[in-house]
């Protein structure tokens, strides 16, 4: 009981510490909001407003519905130039796609031919040029299927390809910016806050003021994880509630407290680890960089990305011994799928398994470093 009282009194003190320090809230409230919708909104191979030219030499009835069949939110208008003026616009970087349509294109359509079009990408804009082309190759093609259609008998498909899209059916790319946003930002500031706590500390000169009083190690370390981590899961609930359930109206599937108790298992590893990584920095721009070096490879490898399966079998490996590879894993499930218990009790496990390490190696540290300062 005497260490639950400690805990819980060192407990406030962080959290009275963290509400003065007004850069750590600007960044509590930027990741659990703008970063959260910007993510959202933004995603980079989403295509909106591409500029496309046309040049139409066949001015036929098919090229017409052709270029009428470009239109915002995915294109801006059609911009009609002749061949000359092509290869220029692109070079001065107007526009990213320019589609030439040949003198006799429906002619030779209608006669059985194969005529070519040709369809110039600037391959600058990498997410725009790949994402654009397929769009523009679909158009053209219904299209020229539709055109043809009315001129010759219907031919029937030997296959039916019905799509049915699980879990997301209108393929909106927001839906999972929004989801996966809130996990990194769980896992940054998690590490974030507890590492700046104890730096904070020491440059304040605060921790020699805890060396006389009658605490251990084990009662700050862990006043330090459980008030950082109580902040963490109170910023993420209204965030999830607020921003992505009511902003940007995302529907989550599965249990919303199932998410939040594997959070806890995620940000007992994580905290620990932050405490870990203050322990070999001295000061705050240290941390800093330590952070990058440890910080990025998660966010990059967890599966949040890209998935984990198109990953090098090493470092899938590797990986496991990750929390938010596990923590990415169970929130996928839980949040899209709706999974259950019995479908995420192994991360759970895992997340368990790989806290209790990390706070025990956090721990050990962390009595060294007291001592050294004793």
């Amino acid at each position: 009981m005497r260490a639950a009282h400690n805990i819980f009194h060192l407990g406030i003190k962080e959290l009275r510490s963290l509400v003065r320090d007004p850069i750590m809230l600007v960044l509590i409230v930027y990741a659990f909001t703008f970063s959260i919708y910007t993510a959202a909104t933004a995603m980079p191979e989403t295509l909106h407003k591409a500029p496309i030219a046309i040049v139409d030499e066949d001015r036929s009835a098919l090229s017409n519905r052709i270029i009428d069949d470009f239109y915002p939110p995915y294109f801006l208008p059609p911009a009609l130039i002749t061949t000359a003026e092509m290869d220029a616009r692109m070079d001065a970087g107007l526009d990213t796609f320019a589609l030439h349509i040949p003198s006799g294109f429906q002619r030779d359509l209608l006669a059985g031919r194969s005529p070519a079009l040709q369809l110039n990408v600037d391959a600058t804009r990498m997410s725009q040029g790949f994402t654009g082309s397929s769009y523009i190759q679909a158009i053209v093609s219904g299209e020229v299927n539709d055109f043809v259609r009315g001129y010759r008998a219907e031919t029937v498909p030997a296959v039916d390809l019905v799509l049915r899209a699980r879990f997301n059916p209108e393929l909106d790319k927001s839906w999972f910016g929004a989801v996966m946003e809130i996990i990194s930002a769980i896992t940054m500031l998690s590490i974030v806050l507890t590492g700046a706590a104890l730096i904070r500390e020491r440059e304040h000169g605060t921790v020699e003021h805890l060396l006389v009083m009658p605490v251990t190690p084990f009662e700050i370390m862990s006043s330090k994880v459980l008030a950082m981590a109580l902040v963490v899961l109170a910023a993420s609930w209204i965030s999830l509630t607020f921003v992505v359930r009511g902003l940007l109206a995302v529907p989550i599937e599965g249990s919303v407290a199932l998410f939040f108790a594997g959070a806890t298992l995620h940000l007992f590893a994580t905290t620990s680890m932050g405490i870990f990584l203050a322990t070999l920095a001295r000061t705050m721009p240290q941390f800093g960089l330590l952070l990058l070096m440890f910080l990025l490879p998660l966010q990059v490898l967890s599966g949040g990305m890209t998935p984990r399966e198109s990953m090098p079998d090493a470092v899938q490996f590797i990986m496991q011994a990750a929390p938010n590879t596990h923590f990415v894993m169970l929130s996928q499930a839980i949040l899209y799928r709706g999974a259950g218990l019995d479908v995420v009790w192994p991360q759970f496990l895992s997340l368990a398994a790989i806290g209790a390490v990390l706070f025990t190696l956090a721990l050990a540290r962390f009595r060294k470093t007291l001592a050294t300062m004793a």
